[in-house]
């Protein structure tokens, strides 16, 4: 991971003034230059320096003059660095224009075929987002467990085998624990509630008791690169509680005064950063940053993300994760670059929805269509529907009662009940026990069992 070099300092500009160059000054505080560059981008130096500059301007300049734009529109956070600067951001009119976007796409109906958001069904597309972000996050953090492994362990309910495991059924509890507790004020035993959940059994040996636990005296910790480059340094662990229970405030106040109103979902990207900066834990930050995210999202009435999956969109392409925390580190405290990168993503997780909507619609379309012209027609519910077009797709595909409960959210005699129908009543599933447990195998030949009923 590279470290962006820092942008020219504030010595540079007064240089400038000092030199009485009129020309210059003009260039510098004329209306030509806005916040971000001609195609709205809202560009670091360590990037901008590299670019063809507008008539009449250097890189220096050119940066000088967006930073005085950006001056004008930019807002103070309660939260200040080590050094007691304070972190501040703007909106410029792309990030507004994005935070709209979410607003209506993240809040509203979903836009999708009757049989995925029905009321009745939502319930497993739930289930289905919970498994995946749980997934995506523990591998952001390096576990190696497969999808299709990581699944059957969460819907079949099993012990976790390995630490990657352990990572992924631990978020897994996280998100539901968000769930539960999204309408209660954020406090710092929730916090550390849970990120004892996402690390439960996963910290090395001589950490196992620092789960839910602040960093104490001997553990103020560094975040290196891969190549062991520094990148950054906490605040110190004397400054947790204070800065923890600050953030807690920022969360629990109410926008009600115009002049310091904060878009709900910068408020959540806010939370998000400032526990990546703080790192108040040796182990399970980026784990319990997002999980928090998603807390002040729901909180604050964005049911949707819910259904969404952000690190799934983070996980290809984590540099760009890291660099949006350097490019604010590096520029002045301003959060500005790390709030863009987090709305790009959160908008890519809500497309990849829909994406997945509009493929769940035209699968149960397919399973409709093959079961029209079998005696089945209008005897299965919804879940029967979708395990069979997975079992058309999987042959061979073992499901438990407990595999297909934790899928759909669902009690234990209704997946029973579901599961018995397809073997005993519909003989569409092969049944077998293992142990006391009942085991559902899906025939290779289940094609042609459908068309033939």
């Amino acid at each position: 991971m590279k470290v962006p070099v820092s942008p020219p300092s504030q010595e540079k500009l007064l240089e400038l003034l000092k030199s009485g160059d009129v020309a210059k000054m003009a260039l510098l505080f004329g209306q030509a230059v806005g916040p971000t560059d001609s195609k709205g981008r809202y560009l670091h130096w360590d990037k901008l320096r590299h670019l063809a500059m507008p008539k009449g301007y250097d890189a220096e300049l050119y940066w000088l003059a967006m930073r005085n734009a950006r001056e004008k529109i930019s807002r103070d956070l309660s939260f200040k660095d080590k050094q007691g600067a304070p972190f501040r951001f703007c909106i410029p009119d792309t990030v507004m224009r994005d935070i709209l976007w979410i607003s209506e796409n993240a809040t509203g109906a979903i836009k999708a075929d009757s049989k995925i958001s029905d009321p009745h069904t939502k319930q497993t597309y739930l289930i289905n987002s919970l498994i995946e972000e749980a997934i995506n996050s523990s591998q952001l953090e390096g576990a190696s467990t497969t999808r299709q492994v990581a699944k059957d362990m969460l819907r079949s309910g099993r012990k976790p085998k390995d630490h990657s495991e352990k990572m992924i059924l631990n978020n897994y509890n996280a998100m539901r624990f968000i769930r539960e507790y999204k309408e209660e004020t954020l406090t710092k035993s929730m916090i550390c509630e849970l990120h004892k959940i996402v690390t439960e059994d996963t910290l090395p040996t001589e950490d196992a008791d620092k789960a839910g636990v602040f960093r104490g005296p001997d553990e103020d910790i560094r975040v290196y690169s891969l190549d062991d480059k520094l990148l950054h340094t906490p605040p110190s662990y004397q400054e947790l509680d204070d800065r923890i229970q600050q953030l807690c405030d920022f969360v629990n106040a109410e926008n009600e005064n115009e002049a310091s109103f904060i878009p709900p979902v910068i408020k959540a990207i806010v939370v998000h950063f400032m526990i990546g900066y703080d790192h108040p834990f040796v182990d399970g930050n980026g784990r319990t940053a997002r999980a928090l995210f998603y807390w002040v999202m729901a909180k604050e009435g964005y049911w949707l993300m819910e259904y969404i999956s952000i690190s799934r969109v983070l996980k290809q392409a984590p540099a760009q994760y890291m660099a949006a925390y350097l490019h604010t580190e590096t520029d002045g405290n301003d959060v500005t670059y790390f709030i863009i990168h987090q709305l790009e993503v959160i908008k890519k997780s809500i497309a990849d929805l829909h994406r997945y909507l509009t493929d769940k619609a035209g699968e149960y379309r397919e399973a409709e269509k093959i079961l029209k012209k079998s005696k089945l027609n209008g005897l299965l519910n919804h879940r029967q529907l979708g395990l069979l077009k997975n079992a058309l797709d999987n042959p061979g595909m073992e499901y438990t009662i407990k595999s297909h409960q934790n899928s759909h959210g669902i009690a234990y005699q209704t997946a029973r009940t579901d599961l018995l129908a397809l073997s005993d009543k519909y003989h569409l599933l092969k049944k077998y026990k293992a142990g006391k447990k009942d085991v559902f195998i899906a025939p290779a030949n289940m094609l042609n069992l459908l068309k033939n009923d």
